[in-house]
């Protein structure tokens, strides 16, 4: 059975990605993503807010782990 991760894509930042979390199912990873707190034009919580004021535009985005 395949497995998902979850990385933070940046817009513009030197950053370009971070590795959230590893090993998930695809619906455990769908599910990550619809949530509205994991996406900076989205998001509602203090967290999420003060991470788009650090570095700009971010979401969460899945793919399969090879």
């Amino acid at each position: 059975m395949p497995t998902y991760r979850i990385d933070r894509i940046y817009k513009d930042s030197d950053k370009l990605k971070e590795r959230i979390k590893r090993g998930l199912t695809l619906d455990e990873a769908q599910a990550w993503c619809r949530d509205i707190e994991t996406s900076s034009s989205t998001c509602t919580n203090p967290i999420g807010e003060q991470r788009t004021r650090s570095h700009g535009e971010w979401f969460d985005s899945y793919e399969e782990e090879k």
